[in-house]
């Protein structure tokens, strides 16, 4: 059985202070969801977790965006994003086209078929994530956010004061 790194701290509490296990909880549950989430994407659509992420992306834009912009929205590198086009392109899922003003500037956009496929999958994805919380009242869940953003206000804080 393998453990995660919360289970770990847990064995030896006294090394591990509270917040040092908070964060380790908050990161065994965004691994233990994201692992499910890569895992019925695979399963049921035979899609990658960044392959869903970026068709998510343009979904919200339908004009579509350039790649630069595409790569800041999924804060990945142009080199990550450009991989995923190609792929996307050819599969059919993905229409790019370049800039009459700048040949360097490519845009890229979901085709009709990527769209449809996408919003088939988001569905699903919807319902997956409506089951894993499914533990949770809605009165959980507002505490949740609300903890979560405290905790998300807290940590850019610290991340701007260490900014010289």
């Amino acid at each position: 059985m393998m453990l995660d790194s919360e289970t770990k701290a847990v064995e030896l509490p006294e090394d591990h202070g509270t917040e040092l296990r908070l964060w380790l909880r908050l990161l065994t549950c965004t691994n233990l969801i994201e692992g499910e989430v890569r895992s019925r994407l695979r399963e049921r659509f035979d899609v990658t977790l960044p392959r869903f992420d970026m068709m998510a992306q343009l979904d919200k834009v339908p004009d579509g965006m350039t790649l630069s912009d595409l790569s800041k929205r999924m804060m990945v590198s142009n080199g990550n994003v450009t991989g995923l086009v190609e792929r996307l392109v050819e599969s059919g899922h993905l229409d790019r086209r370049t800039s009459d003003t700048d040949r360097r500037v490519q845009f890229i956009r979901l085709t009709k078929l990527g769209r449809a496929e996408f919003r088939k999958m988001a569905t699903e994805h919807e319902t997956w994530i409506a089951d894993i919380f499914a533990d949770l009242s809605h009165k959980d869940i507002r505490d949740l956010m609300r903890l979560l953003a405290k905790t998300k206000a807290s940590a850019q804080r610290s991340a701007k004061a260490r900014t010289p």
